[in-house]
């Protein structure tokens, strides 16, 4: 789904003009993004807690000419989804979504990522462990 269809989807239910409803999705995007700059963490009861972490400097391979290269410590945003939120995601085990899911992961056209015993993302295609992100 994209931002223009979540305006879309919203106008729709509430019958409010199309352009107030973007300007208020983008003004809250933007506060997520501004809170995360600013505090690290933004909590959304029944949703979930977006939080900034640090990904450790490692070293990767270009898969163009199989040098080794170093990749530098980052930031990034890892996102832990509320209860609610889990509870309806795993509730959809028995739909044509999760068969489309399970689909793609069998075609190779979706990788499965895990967590490990540290709470890293963990790609279980290849074995290998992202350290410092948790999802």
């Amino acid at each position: 789904m994209t931002k223009k269809e979540i305006v879309k989807t919203i106008s729709d239910e509430t019958g409010l003009n199309q352009q107030q409803i973007k300007q208020v999705v983008q003004k809250t995007f933007d506060s997520i993004v501004q809170t995360l700059v600013e505090e690290g963490r933004i909590e959304l009861r029944n949703f979930g807690v977006f939080q900034v972490r640090p990904r450790a400097a490692r070293k990767a391979r270009n898969p163009r000419t199989g040098r080794q290269v170093e990749v530098p410590e980052k930031f990034v945003v890892s996102f832990k989804p509320g209860k609610v939120m889990e509870e309806r995601v795993n509730a959809i085990g028995t739909t044509p979504l999760a068969q489309a899911i399970r689909d793609a992961v069998a075609s190779g056209q979706l990788e499965v990522v895990s967590e490990d015993e540290e709470g890293s993302m963990v790609d279980e295609s290849l074995g290998e462990s992202e350290a410092g992100t948790q999802g």
